[in-house]
């Protein structure tokens, strides 16, 4: 099941550049990340509630909260720094770089993680590389 909603991810995170593109032409794209903010943040509440998961947020640990509140830096400053690029350069050269998050992320994996080095993983990372700076170049 994880990869149908991996798919479904894959599917809006497009749709989420190519309408951001399209919405910031006139807009200053930290206002922008702003209104999509709130967006994001009245719909995940609105299914918190709605599934009855608010009730579980006195159970989340310490460590849970930090690293959950890191990562939401790490969102914002991601989203923040996306709009930017998205406002001044075309999004079929943006989104690619923005997907080398991809590589990024596997690479931390191993470090931090210590999730296994296949060679099959090594050799995708190679070509979603490569597909990179052929997209950008």
């Amino acid at each position: 099941m994880w990869i149908v909603y991996a798919l479904l991810a894959a599917l809006f995170a497009a749709l989420t550049s190519i309408l951001a593109k399209i919405g910031i032409e006139s807009v200053n794209s930290n206002l922008a990340t702003a209104i999509r903010t709130v967006v994001v943040l009245i719909m995940a509440w609105g299914i918190v509630f709605a599934t009855g998961k608010h009730h579980d947020i006195s159970g989340i640990a310490q460590k849970s909260w930090l690293f959950l509140t890191l990562s939401g830096l790490a969102t914002g400053l991601s989203w923040l720094f996306f709009y930017k690029a998205l406002q001044l350069g075309d999004a079929s050269k943006v989104v690619p770089i923005d997907k080398f998050s991809v590589v990024i992320s596997m690479v931390l994996a191993f470090i931090i993680l210590g999730e296994a080095v296949t060679g099959k993983v090594i050799v995708g990372g190679i070509l979603i590389t490569l597909g990179t700076l052929l997209l950008i170049l």
